[in-house]
This record gives structure tokens, sequence and C-alpha cells, in this order.
């Protein structure tokens, strides 16, 4: 039996926007990719369940720095919620809890409870969910039938909007269209079973896509077909399909420094620049290459926080 090649991972340094497909999990469609890309290293920026589409973030080599940053990053989703049924994960992947009639719903009605889940506002993750209990996700714990109560937590909806009830309204599938934009740690499957229960009905996210993630707001997506395409004409192919790493830093204010600045912080010292901006920054050079994440304290001095590779004087991988 003649075995596969082994690999042959490389440095590699930039941001993919992959277009996640449903049925995967994200380490799943992160290690495809990776492999695909022969990347040594790879990291994703906030999970999407299996039923989820969309956009998912992958970076590689040093992108890896800034992906916890891009973690808290405000989102936004397109969901369908199925009105009348809850499951034991929120969506569709579920087993059915219970089933309720639903009731005669208008559009003003829905408006009025989407607007009670609008804002700063108290959530109850869900229990099938990646958050951590004792160093293991909940997602295990429940799997093995443990009783979990999950604290509800603070989170920021932007907006939770209807797109369209023509389904429920013409007498066809209790089904409604919705738009959600979110912050960090918000679950649209708590918002949609949230949802049902203003409803007096009970619900559960029948689909879900990501469309977009700061500061990603009109992003190219790829999938992994497109991927696989690409990589039978040539890994030059690909690599052109990665974002620089600077196109993950604008959330961060950016501070601008020159020759000499830059190599104090390249041997870990402050750098006296007296800057305006105060707290996490991005630090550049004056060609416009970022050099890593830093942190200004009231005094406008600089000092480093996570450093580029090639801002301490190593090559940097091909992009």
């Amino acid at each position: 039996m003649t075995r596969r090649p082994r690999t042959r991972f490389r440095k590699l340094d930039g941001i993919l926007l992959l277009d996640k497909p449903r049925g995967l999990s994200s380490n799943q469609a992160l290690q495809r990719v990776r492999h695909l890309f022969q990347a040594e290293k790879a990291g994703h920026t906030g999970s999407l369940d299996p039923l989820a589409t969309g956009l998912l973030p992958v970076c590689f080599g040093e992108a890896t720095k800034i992906a916890g940053g891009l973690l808290g990053a405000r989102k936004a989703y397109d969901t369908v919620a199925r009105l009348g049924v809850v499951t034991d994960t929120d969506d569709a992947e579920g087993q059915p809890l219970r089933e309720r009639p639903v009731p005669l719903l208008d559009i003003p009605a829905v408006d009025r409870a989407l607007t009670g889940l609008t804002g700063r506002i108290l959530q109850r993750p869900p229990v099938y969910s990646a958050l951590k209990r004792g160093g293991e996700p909940l997602y295990a714990k429940a799997r093995r039938g443990e009783a979990i109560e999950v604290e509800p937590r603070e989170v920021d909806v932007h907006a939770f909007e209807l797109r369209s009830a023509a389904d429920l309204l013409d007498g066809g599938e209790p089904l409604l269209r919705l738009h959600v934009e979110c912050g960090s740690g918000t679950y649209v499957r708590s918002l949609v079973r949230d949802l049902g229960e203003a409803l007096g009905c009970g619900a559960h996210v029948a689909e879900l896509r990501r469309l977009w993630v700061d500061p990603f707001r009109d992003p190219r997506l790829w999938t992994l077909e497109a991927l696989q395409a690409l990589a039978e004409r040539g890994r030059h192919c690909l690599d052109a399909c990665l974002l620089p790493v600077e196109a993950g830093m604008t959330a961060w204010p950016m501070v601008v420094l020159n020759e000499e600045q830059a190599h104090r912080l390249a041997y870990g010292q402050g750098v006296d620049g007296g800057f305006a901006a105060r707290g996490a920054v991005a630090a550049f050079d004056r060609a416009g290459r970022a050099l890593g994440l830093g942190q200004v304290d009231e005094a406008g001095r600089l000092r480093p926080q996570r450093l580029f590779a090639w801002a301490c004087g190593q090559p940097p991988g091909p992009h």
C-alpha cells in the first residue's frame, strides 16, 4: 500500500477570508486550508458552528499574533429562525426538546420582540457551546449528559432586524429571516431561542451565515473548492488570495516610528515618542510596514507587546 507523501509545511504570513461551508467545524475548515497552503502555523479568529457558513478569517504565521484582537470585533449575520420547535443545541443540528403551536403573528409583534433583544442585554449562552468550565468545553459536558447551569452575561446586540416573514405570513413554513449585528461573545442561537420565547412558541436556528467581521466589512471570500482549484495551478496562485497582516490591524490606533524608534522597539525597549494614542496600538514604520502591537502609557511612552518577526530582524514568510 503506497503511503501519501507527508506535507512539507512552510513559513507563510497573511490572512485568508474563508467562506466556511456548512457541515465542517471551524477547526476542520482551518486544517483543510492549512494543508492546502502548506502553512506551518495557522489559527482562526472566532468559531462558527458546523451548521453555519460564511466568513472565517484564517491567520497564517505572524498574523496569528493579532488574532486575539480580531476575536473581539463586531460581526454581522443573516439567520433563519424556525418557530415552534426548541432543540437542545438551539439550532437544527440538535434534538427537539418540545414543540408548541405558532400563534398568529404580525410584523409589529415580531418587531417588538426583536427590539427587546437589542442593545446591551443579558444573554444565557447555549449549553452546547465552546465556553469552558474547569478547562473543558461545555459541549463536552453536555454530551455526557451532565446537568449544566450557564450563567447569563452581558452582550452587545447592535441590530436585530426582520428581513422577511413571507414564509410565515403566506401560510408556509414558520420561518423568520433575520439580520444580526453584534459584539464579541454574542450567540445568535441564544438570540433566536429567546426570540422564540418572546413570541410564545419557541424557536431555533435553521440557517446561519456570517457576513462580515470588523475590519473586513466588504470581504472577498474564498471557498474551499476555489482554493483547491487554485492549488492545482500552483502555490503562487494560492498565495495571491492572502491579505497582508496590515489588513487586519485597522482596529488599533496607529503609531508611526522612525528608524531609531523602530530599532529600539525591536530590542524590546520602550520608545519615548510623546504618542497621542493611549492603550493598545499598532506600530508601523515610515514605509507603512506593520511592526507589531504595543501599549502606550499615560506619558505617551510606547512599550512593545507582540512584535512581528521581521520587526526583530527575522525574514518574513512569503505572501
